[in-house]
């Protein structure tokens, strides 16, 4: 490795520090304020959740409802610095690309954010309170729920995340076909096992009931088609 070499990789390494630290900084400096709005955050999710159902949520420690707090403020604080986190990430490749690949990736980021603000929404005000009024389907005279509200709130992060990045199946699949890493007609040919293996994916990731894997499966195979079908159209 020669002296310019060497000094081309230390310029990188410099450079990817100095990236990380901002977003580490934009992060820190996020966190105290959005700890404050939380529990009124927390308090709106419950009741998008809940709806109509008259269920109370339970704590069955003194510093549950506190760690949750923190937990979900470190969530939202990563998905209100999503824009700038991306910018800097974006800022930091940028100068190793193509103008053609810069076209193509700001278009994905963009594309890929939607998507997932998309699957977070999807997931929050449709399959959430469909799982919430499918276990309370159970209820009866000798059965009532005691919810705790660390498993609520937590299903509710952990799902709305896997719904979030799930949704970003037709880009993946737009992607591969558009780089020529897979050809549109191989992907079109394997579309059973596309399915079966979303099946698996939504099984692993989800609750283990049928009502939760099925929400999840049948949006995501809906999204690897509408990918193929712009592909296509790309094509075309």
């Amino acid at each position: 490795m020669t002296s310019q070499d060497n000094e081309t990789l230390v310029e990188h390494l410099e450079a990817l520090r100095k990236m990380l630290i901002k977003c580490l900084l934009s992060l820190a400096i996020g966190l105290l304020p959005v700890f404050f709005v939380t529990p009124y955050v927390m308090d709106a999710l419950i009741r998008v959740m809940m709806g109509d159902n008259a269920v109370t949520l339970n704590f069955f420690s003194p510093m549950e409802v506190f760690i949750l707090q923190i937990k979900m403020a470190v969530v939202l604080d990563i998905l209100l610095c999503f824009p700038y986190l991306a910018k800097q990430v974006w800022l930091f490749v940028l100068p190793a690309l193509y103008e053609h690949e810069r076209r193509f990736i700001k278009s994905i980021v963009v594309t890929s954010s939607c998507l997932f603000i998309i699957g977070v929404l999807f997931c929050l005000f449709f399959i959430l309170p469909m799982v919430i009024r499918f276990g309370m389907s159970f209820v009866t005279d000798n059965i009532q729920p005691v919810f705790g509200i660390a498993n609520i709130v937590s299903l509710a992060l952990w799902l709305s995340v896997v719904f979030g990045v799930m949704f970003q199946f037709p880009l993946i699949t737009y992607a591969l076909i558009h780089a020529d890493l897979v050809t549109y007609e191989a992907v079109r040919r394997k579309r059973t096992y596309v399915f079966v293996g979303i099946l698996i994916l939504s099984g692993l990731l989800t609750p283990p009931d049928i009502v939760s894997q099925l929400m999840l499966t049948l949006p995501t195979y809906g999204l690897f088609e509408l990918g193929l079908f712009f592909a296509k159209k790309r094509l075309t």
